[in-house]
């Protein structure tokens, strides 16, 4: 994905905050104030909540005292914020959606309903709005050896005030406290200006000694202490020695150019104009630099997306590509380092292609080497550059898949290893005309394509970076998207690297063109594992649930409790596939492979769970299976599989809510392949079914893919920088 950014920091905004500020007389939060007008009796006004972010939205109801909806229109009475920056906006139907930039702390915005029929009936609500985060912490991720520290920046909507206050936990939104064994965060510094965001930053120095384990610990930002509005930066304690971050992919390189760095296209910005004609950047986008590619005559060409170099189908042959990438020049469309210009594209718009991918021809500004930043060796705690694999890449083959762990170093999330959990996905991912995501261009159906778990393993910015096998270098794929919920877990999708090559090379329509990548020899790849430090997605179970479960396992208990069949006992639990689902447990003997259980029983699905009889007898066997990532499953199954994915997924992807379907290995049966299914978590299907085609149907709810803005974003996003003018002037 490439990065949606606005005009960053010190040149960031102009604005003025000298008007003064509205204050409200109304106290509390929430308060409601009402009003009767001729029969229509008092109104009340409800809200989701009565606190929000500035990244948030509010949605509000207004009733009678009977209970009875009322027909209202509504309407902002006054705010605490800066008349300059506003009090939000609310839609006709009581959506409130808050300022995107605050004045203080945190303001009380008062919001009023009407009603239709009696104008002299109406009630008030105070909400209250505090600042939200701009984007997520940079560095998002950092790996960190024994004694390691990394600066981190924050940076929040508010301007002329603000601060964030800083700790360490073992959730991502701070809940539980990691304690000092876990390393230490410095002071605080924040950046107060009239003319730019509030931003923080603060060092973080890892222990001298490792806690035990594979620690893994979050650096959580609270924006003006708010407790509702958190960012984290996912740091791993590592005992090989060396520190790893984004920021080492982020900065404009002053020798030769390597790739894994921030890039993009020059013209990869969206401007508006004032009142006066003249034009200003608004907001621009990032990505990464991905890889060197050479053709049969041994030119140079930098490898990234479509939607990185060529702005998703809207750039022209001979733009200027440039390092590092507008999000990270303060938007600046002339502050770049020109390291090439667009050559070849395969368009986005097109039933007839299957990856994002573009080439620009390479400058003598960059390493020919090809070498990719943090994949070398580490050299005094600091991973230097190195060459992937030359050549074609690999295939993903059963045997590979089972003890595969890739690796990507990108703009945003810098090195990062996870595994690939999902082959032969169909997906959709979206594309905009512009960086904030609110212009729809296409959605696009990918086939074919390479999932990766993780939350931390990726996000926007990292677009275009190669993906590898760690343990030779070998190219694999390109990634392109990924998408979170809002629970730590994350998925993220590349194209196969052969698709990618492939492609090209007809698009260059040069006879018997090939691509390859440029690199060296095989060689190992160190990196820090970020799908192995998330726990399992849970969700409650309902009481009906729990009810058809109970009254499946007795009929189980009747149908396969057969003497000397392997099945040991049966149980109620939860299913893994299917996060909220009830499951019927059926115990096998650990030491009898393959014994046949039903997927479902009366309705229900099954939970497989090898162990032994004394276990069962005793009352200690375990109610639910460890997750290990990856597809470990043989040749034949993946085959059989891949036939029913082909088969399944038009039909399932038909419902609206499903928007992804790929070969992945059961969670309540590791024995067994399945098909993943991404849910947009916005949507509700319209059914859920266990199994399609006889595989089991493993659900996941993310937020759709992205390819610009956060994975953590929900979709469709609003700009943060469409209010207000910025300082750098475009220049054509």
């Amino acid at each position: 994905m490439r990065s949606y950014g606005v005009v960053a920091r010190d040149s960031r905004w102009i604005l003025s905050v000298a008007a003064p500020f509205l204050l409200l007389l109304l106290a509390g939060c929430g308060a409601v104030n009402a009003t009767s007008g001729s029969g229509q009796g008092a109104m009340l006004i409800a809200a989701e909540k009565a606190t929000l972010d500035t990244t948030t939205t509010d949605q509000l109801s207004a009733r009678l005292a009977s209970g009875v909806p009322a027909n209202v229109t509504w309407s902002i009475v006054a705010g605490q914020n800066d008349a300059t920056l506003g009090q939000g906006t609310i839609s006709a139907n009581g959506r409130y959606t808050p300022p995107q930039l605050l004045s203080r702390d945190q303001v009380q915005i008062q919001v009023r309903a009407t009603s239709l029929g009696d104008p002299a009936a109406t009630a008030s609500y105070l909400l209250t709005v505090t600042p939200g985060f701009v984007q997520v912490l940079t560095p998002e991720t950092a790996s960190m050896a024994p004694g390691g520290a990394v600066q981190v920046t924050g940076e929040i909507a508010e301007v002329n005030a603000g601060s964030i206050r800083w700790s360490l936990a073992t959730t991502p939104t701070g809940g539980i406290n990691a304690g000092d064994s876990y390393g230490s965060i410095g002071e605080t510094t924040c950046h107060h200006s009239n003319r730019t965001y509030t931003y923080c930053t603060a060092t973080y120095t890892a222990p001298r000694a490792l806690p035990p384990g594979n620690p893994s610990v979050f650096m959580v930002g609270l924006a003006a202490g708010n407790p509702h509005s958190a960012a984290a930066l996912h740091i791993l304690l590592n005992g090989a020695g060396f520190n790893s971050s984004g920021l080492q992919n982020q900065v404009a390189q002053t020798g030769y150019v390597e790739m894994g760095s921030s890039g993009g296209n020059a013209n990869d910005y969206d401007s508006r104009k004032d009142g006066g004609g003249k034009e200003y950047v608004n907001d621009c986008c990032g990505g990464t630099l991905g890889a060197l590619v050479a053709d049969r005559n041994s030119n140079l060409f930098i490898l990234s997306n479509n939607h990185v170099l060529a702005e998703s189908d809207q750039a022209r042959a001979g733009d200027t590509i440039v390092q590092p990438a507008l999000v990270d020049l303060n938007c600046n469309p002339q502050a770049g380092r020109t390291v090439g210009s667009l050559r070849y594209v395969v368009p986005i718009e097109s039933s007839q292609t299957n990856v994002d991918a573009a080439l620009a021809a390479a400058t003598p500004a960059v390493d020919g080497t090809g070498a990719i930043l943090q994949l070398g060796p580490s050299i005094n705690g600091i991973l230097s550059p190195g060459a992937p694999a030359a050549g074609a890449g690999e295939t993903l083959t059963a045997g590979l898949l089972n003890q595969l762990r890739v690796v990507k170093s990108g703009r945003t999330t810098g090195l990062t290893c996870s595994t690939v959990n999902t082959v032969d996905l169909s997906v959709q991912v979206d594309y905009y005309y512009d960086c904030a995501e609110t212009k729809p261009y296409y959605t696009k159906t990918y086939v074919n394509q390479i999932g990766m778990p993780g939350v931390s393993f990726a996000d926007s910015g990292d677009s275009g970076a190669l993906v590898l096998d760690a343990s030779n270098a070998e190219p694999v794929g390109l990634f392109f998207a990924s998408g979170a919920d809002n629970s730590n877990h994350g998925f993220s999708v590349a194209n196969p690297i052969q698709d990618v090559l492939s492609e090209l090379a007809q698009k260059s329509q040069v006879e018997g063109q090939q691509f390859q990548i440029a690199g060296g020899a095989p060689h190992p790849i160190t990196c820090s594992n970020y799908d192995e430090h998330t726990a399992p997605a849970s969700r409650s179970v309902s009481s009906f649930e729990v009810a058809a479960a109970k009254s499946a396992a007795d009929i189980a208990t009747v149908q396969l409790m057969r003497p000397d069949n392997g099945i040991l006992g049966i149980s109620t639990g939860k299913s893994l596939d299917s996060p909220g689902e009830a499951a019927v447990i059926v115990y096998v003997d650990k030491n009898r492979p393959g014994i046949a259980v039903p997927k479902v029983i009366n309705g229900v699905r099954t939970l497989v769970i090898p162990t032994d009889g004394a276990s069962v007898s005793a009352g200690t066997a375990p109610t639910t299976l460890n997750q290990t990532e990856g597809i470990h499953l043989p040749t034949e199954v993946l085959r059989a599989a891949a036939a029913v994915q082909q088969q399944s997924a038009p039909q399932l992807m038909a419902d609206p809510a499903f928007f992804g379907v790929g070969v992945t290995q059961s969670y309540d049966n590791p024995a067994e392949a399945a098909l993943l299914v991404l849910v947009d978590l916005r949507k509700n299907p319209a059914s859920m079914p266990d199994i399609a085609g006889g595989l089991r149907l493993r659900y996941m709810r993310v937020n759709r893919l992205h390819v610009t803005r956060s994975k953590l974003a929900p979709a469709p996003p609003v700009s943060r920088c469409a209010p207000l003018p910025a300082t750098t002037t475009v220049t054509r």
